[in-house]
């Protein structure tokens, strides 16, 4: 799988483990809807995303390396990530692999689900 959406979810981890939120805000919908996979639940909105993920970068250092991706029956695109945490002094607290599944309206992010 080689697409426009590919592209774009390569450069949205890039630009997670740069912090970099604008780049992050930019290829989400007004109204997006994201796992909070961290503290539980779901958060909806840019502000909202944006805001979890510097109360979570504020704790902890993850990184997350896409290494697989493949279309859904119903059009989703599942990513397999390698996903590294680690606290702020270097201890590692995670290291194991899950798939992101993304939707997509107008070649933006509109959810995201995390499957372990």
């Amino acid at each position: 799988m080689n697409s426009p959406a590919q592209a774009l979810l390569t450069n949205l981890y890039a630009a997670f483990n740069e912090r970099d939120v604008p780049a992050l805000l930019a290829a989400l919908t007004p109204d997006v809807s994201w796992p909070n996979g961290w503290e539980g639940g779901m958060v909806h909105g840019r502000e909202m995303v944006a805001a979890y993920w510097r109360r979570q970068w504020e704790q902890i250092e993850p990184t997350v390396t896409p290494t697989a991706f493949s279309t859904e029956a119903d059009g989703r695109i599942a990513v397999t990530v390698h996903q590294v945490v680690h606290d702020k002094a270097g201890a590692k607290l995670a290291d194991h692999t899950v798939t992101h599944v993304y939707r997509f309206d107008r070649g933006l992010v509109t959810d995201m689900e995390i499957r372990e």
